[in-house]
């Protein structure tokens, strides 16, 4: 490593590739360590206890790590007591040090915006969740599905939480308490439940035995056919799942789901990939939740590196959702515009399997509500008028019916609805080039054997002269073919 990589704890060697003149990174790249952990052996670097236990949890452990004016520190001084700090050893090495926009040093170390809300709108519940809760801990929003609050730690505080009011909570009990008993029983009494989100906090931070609790009881109840652990372990601190006591605790339960949350492409490291694929091959689909952030990911670029990244690691990308309007994360909310303009360059550029869906998370309780990118342009009693992700317009007649008589004339896309016309192409496009380009050498390869055939055919009459193959070639190579 040279001086600067040394002082980041970055691997130059990272993997790259490059596209159409781009270099981008294709994670998972390589192993990364900050140099105050240089010499820890690996033993304990991979040592989730390890790891915890050398958490940073202070304004004044990371004045010694990162560069701050002292108006910075005043004020992220200020808001210690707000919220609280944690960042493993392992997910600060992801950090690029020399770089205060960061986009790992965004989600983890506190910054002095988090101080101010110019809106007035930033809320402690922002998506009412403790308006529906019928138990303790327990939300019961959709029909089927409840979602279940059952510890307040988390391996690393992001900065952008939406449950701060939760996990400022500190101290504990970790024996199941009554509040744990009555969601199950919640659950057991309500048979249109089907599907339970096991959250906190990080579920994977609670006591074996306060886990297995939860896991053999909701497998115990028949109704419930789906079980989603909510965590970021694998992303923040993925030694936690090296332990194959933990994989296999999660996959007796039999009905686990993984929800994960991958924000950006650096966070895909070979230590997630290799947590990611013990969970798949354990028999445990795993899924991902972004979250749009301000100076994170909220470039089209990024998303799409996130994305790919995800399949290569077999995760899904199953939701972005706009930053929820919590208190101290007003400087990661974006448009919901930019959200749009990202959906637009993912869909039609890259696999359906990477195709996340946007959603904001509504106030007073509404739940999700998906935004996309209009791609129905016009409709008509006949057809519709679909825009794909060419800008290319299609007519589509769904129904198999005779169309109304007495077309009007009419142009554009009123001429799509009348019939007159099934299609209006954006000029320049690539895929018709292509097309074009295939018909063009089908018809210069037909022109090509109809010459030769001539010019053969006329050899023969002259009695096969054997340099009028060659005559041929070079009277087809003439015309430029």
């Amino acid at each position: 490593m040279n001086e600067t990589d040394e002082r980041t704890g970055l691997d130059p060697r990272s993997v790259t590739r490059t596209l159409a003149g781009i270099e981008e990174e294709e994670p998972p790249g390589k192993p990364r360590r900050h140099p105050l952990w240089h010499d820890v052996p690996d033993k304990q670097w991979n040592d989730w206890r390890w790891q915890s236990q050398n958490a940073i949890r202070s304004v004044r452990q990371l004045r010694d790590l990162l560069p701050f004016t002292p108006e910075e520190l005043e004020a992220i001084g200020s808001l210690e007591a707000e919220y609280k700090l944690a960042i493993p050893p392992y997910y600060f090495s992801l950090i690029n040090t020399d770089d205060p926009n960061d986009p790992i040093r965004l989600q983890s170390v506190t910054s002095p915006l988090e101080a101010n809300n110019p809106s007035g709108y930033e809320l402690d519940d922002p998506l009412d969740e403790d308006k529906d809760m019928p138990v303790p801990g327990l939300t019961h929003r959709y029909p089927d599905r409840v979602l279940l609050i059952t510890t307040h730690v988390c391996t690393m505080y992001c900065r952008f939480c939406t449950r701060k009011r939760a996990t400022m909570v500190r101290g504990g009990w970790d024996a199941v308490s009554r509040d744990d008993e009555r969601m199950i029983e919640y659950i057991d009494d309500h048979p249109e439940i089907r599907d339970v989100v096991v959250s906190g906090g990080d579920p994977l931070t609670l006591p074996p035995g306060k886990l297995r609790f939860f896991l053999d009881s909701l497998k115990r109840i028949k109704h419930v056919d789906v079980v989603r652990i909510g965590t970021r372990v694998p992303v923040t601190l993925p030694q936690k799942l090296y332990d194959a006591e933990l994989i296999d605790m999660l996959a007796s339960a039999e009905k686990v789901w993984i929800q994960t949350h991958f924000n950006h492409p650096r966070e895909i490291t070979p230590e997630a990939a290799r947590v990611c694929k013990a969970l798949l091959e354990a028999g445990m689909p795993v899924n991902n939740h972004s979250v749009l952030l301000k100076g994170v990911n909220d470039d089209l670029q990024t998303m799409r590196s996130l994305m790919r990244a995800l399949l290569r690691i077999k995760v899904r990308p199953y939701y972005i959702f706009h930053c929820d309007p919590v208190i101290g994360a007003g400087h990661f909310r974006t448009s919901v515009w930019k959200g749009l303009e990202i959906m637009e360059g993912l869909r039609g550029h890259m696999s359906g399997l990477g195709i996340p869906t946007y959603v904001v998370d509504s106030p007073h309780g509404g739940g999700k509500i998906p935004m996309m990118p209009n791609y129905m342009v016009s409709m008509s009693d006949d057809a519709v008028v679909l825009r794909n992700y060419e800008g290319m317009l299609i007519r589509y007649q769904a129904e198999d019916k005779p169309t109304t008589p007495h077309q009007s004339p009419t142009r554009g896309v009123s001429s799509l609805l009348q019939g007159s016309k099934t299609v209006l192409m954006p000029e320049d496009n690539e895929r018709m080039l292509r097309r074009r380009m295939s018909l063009q050498m089908v018809n210069d390869r037909d022109h090509f054997q109809a010459q030769r055939g001539a010019v053969n055919g006329h050899a023969d009459a002259l009695g096969g002269c054997q340099d009028n193959h060659r005559v041929a070639e070079e009277l087809v190579g003439v015309n430029g073919v």
